[in-house]
């Protein structure tokens, strides 16, 4: 029988952790991983905290040693675009070269940051940030300080970017068009006490209003604001979101729909092609709905979900989404879904004013999202809550003197 071939398409975490997990689930055949970039795999949380701040080396972040590919017979492909997918012939046709057979196909291609599309977007001195190069430019323009930075969206993205710039002593403004930052993640409730971080660290928050343009002559010198105002700049950071990396299944034929639509398996429309990490919009078993995911774990988690789906183990993918952050001296960890209109309260346990506390999410009495905020080792209890879908005693919840597994 010849040797069987897996290709992954996206030298990401997923990608990686893939690869990885094939080899440990004992497959012998042939893994080929492709990937766009010419930085071998890595994972992306540093790129806004860690290596941006300066506190991590670039090879931190990289998920295997430079050597571990070949030790594992894993054929990384770095530089190689996949331009498209014969799902009759089962190849993989890269942008220049021979195309690449498959027995099995994963998609692990991510997601790509949504551009403000306004008069001066082609001025130098806007930077968006999805890559290590990004990151490592951006570093550049910030970490000498005294310089003016203006960064529109508050997002978690925005929010770090922010957070970093003010670390360098920059003078940071933060522009956002919702009423407060992280409104359409965890709402108003929350997002209200983020931006109250963010002002107690010298960030001068413009919200309710958008970007409708940038000045400058070659450079960009200023951001000019839905409301009229000129925001003087040297440095301009978008963090207004992403967009999943559809192009090539969308060409193949493959079911898309904000994401490569796949089951709990990470299977696509097409049997032999699977999906993970923040391209896929998965269904969850939990929730009963497909949701896309882009934070790390689910990058970490689902690559090798996938993996063991391609060799056809009994795979149900049903991890809750999980995502930290660390801004100034706030460090949080969060479990679940909560954007507006998924809640219909959110209730407080501990203290908010000294940034100890955990936020609950609540719909029809049961926990759906939890933020622990310098509180730690309670996440597995949160997930805990949200996974037993019980109607939860709100005063026992909120009570600091009970512990989370005896709510």
């Amino acid at each position: 029988m010849p040797e069987e071939t897996f290709v992954i398409v996206g030298a990401s975490l997923a990608g990686a952790k893939a690869a990885e997990t094939l080899r440990e689930e004992g497959f012998g055949g042939r893994i080929v991983l492709m990937g766009e970039e010419i930085e071998r795999p890595y994972e992306r949380p540093p790129l806004s905290k860690g290596f941006l701040l300066g506190q991590e080396s670039r090879d931190k972040a990289h998920v295997h040693p430079a050597d571990w590919y070949e030790k594992h017979d894993v054929e990384l492909r770095l530089g190689t675009a996949a331009a498209r997918i014969d799902r009759v012939a089962k190849q993989v046709w890269p942008a220049s070269g021979e195309p690449v057979g498959y027995d099995r196909l994963l998609l692990t291609t991510g997601a790509s940051p949504r551009h403000l599309d306004v008069p001066g977007s082609k001025l130098q001195g806007i930077h968006y940030l999805r890559s290590m190069g990004d990151s490592a430019k951006l570093r550049e323009a910030i970490s000498h300080g005294g310089r003016r930075v203006v960064v529109a969206g508050a997002g978690w993205i925005g929010l770090e970017t922010a957070a970093a710039a003010r670390e360098y002593r920059n003078d940071v403004t933060l522009i956002e068009p919702e009423p407060t930052p992280l409104h359409g993640v965890v709402g108003p409730e929350v997002g209200g006490i983020f931006a109250g971080l963010h002002r107690k660290h010298g960030v001068d928050l413009r919200l309710d209003q958008g970007v409708a343009g940038f000045w400058g002559a070659g450079q960009v010198s200023a951001v000019v604001t839905s409301g009229g105002a000129e925001i003087p700049a040297d440095v301009v950071i978008v963090g207004i979101g992403v967009k999943p990396n559809t192009a090539l299944a969308e060409e193949a034929g493959l079911d898309v729909s904000d994401g490569i639509l796949v089951d709990e398996s990470l299977r696509t429309s097409d049997p032999d092609i699977f999906a993970a990490g923040d391209v896929a919009a998965a269904y969850h078993p939990l929730l009963g709905r497909r949701i896309r995911v882009e934070h790390w774990a689910n990058a970490l988690d689902g690559g090798p979900a996938a993996a063991r789906a391609m060799l056809g183990r009994d795979v149900s993918y049903d991890k809750i989404p999980y995502f930290f952050s660390d801004q100034y001296d706030m460090g949080m960890e969060m479990a679940g879904t909560s954007a507006p209109g998924e809640y219909d309260e959110v209730v407080f346990r501990g203290d908010r004013e000294e940034m100890e506390f955990i936020a609950f999410w609540l719909a029809g009495g049961r926990v759906v999202a939890g933020m622990n905020v310098n509180v730690w080792d309670v996440t597995d209890d949160i997930q805990a809550l949200i996974r037993s879908g019980k109607e939860i005693d709100r005063d026992r919840l909120t009570d600091t003197k009970i512990p989370l597994t005896e709510v």
